[in-house]
């Protein structure tokens, strides 16, 4: 047999994929192990070892394994170096929305320094970004979470509506423009395309 063997537990290991998660992709064919030992154990070789690379990477990209099952008939011999270099343009992306959102923690940071309290409406914000940082956002996800950020301040009473006003007005009174302008254009990055 040519090439490198992997049991299942040492595939498991060396990847931080699951031995579960390895069985279900079995069953549902998205990698199969090549062969088996004589006890029936799986063993995965290194097309199986390159093919699991596809689906983590597909899954990474937001694919379901429904579509990865779609992506991998319709193109069984893409080359490695496309996927990577997609990989890469999606880090990428991740990284510079991790920067904005630490450019926004920094804001905030620099704020209670002054002992100024952002407003819980600031911080609802801030977590909206926080959570479309872990997830691309669409426009209805971006419109439920406006709507659940608008049932949210109509069941505050009007003095704590008035409370968060004053606190906001408070807080960017504190900011400079500069510090404002940079918080509208975070903001802003972080819609969808088609509502900024």
């Amino acid at each position: 047999m040519a090439g490198r063997m992997w049991r299942v537990g040492e595939l498991a290991r060396e990847t931080g994929v699951t031995v579960r998660t390895l069985h279900h992709y079995d069953r549902l064919g998205l990698v199969t192990a090549s062969s088996r030992t004589g006890g029936g154990h799986r063993c995965y070789g290194e097309a199986d070892v390159r093919r699991l690379h596809r689906v983590i990477a597909l899954r990474d990209f937001g694919f379901t394994l429904e579509e990865i099952a779609g992506v991998l008939d319709e193109t069984p011999d893409q080359d490695p170096r496309e996927l990577v270099r997609q990989q890469l343009a999606v880090l990428d992306g991740r990284i510079a929305q991790a920067m904005r959102l630490r450019a926004r923690l920094l804001g905030v940071r620099e704020g209670l320094d002054r002992m100024v309290e952002p407003s819980a409406e600031e911080f609802l914000r801030l977590i909206e970004e926080m959570v479309a940082m872990n997830q691309p956002m669409t426009k209805e996800e971006f419109a439920r979470m406006a709507e659940r950020r608008e049932a949210y301040m109509r069941g505050l009473t009007d003095e704590q509506r008035a409370e968060m006003e004053r606190a906001r007005q408070a807080a960017f009174a504190a900011l400079s423009p500069a510090e404002i302008e940079r918080m509208q254009e975070e903001r802003r990055r972080y819609l969808p395309h088609d509502l900024s």
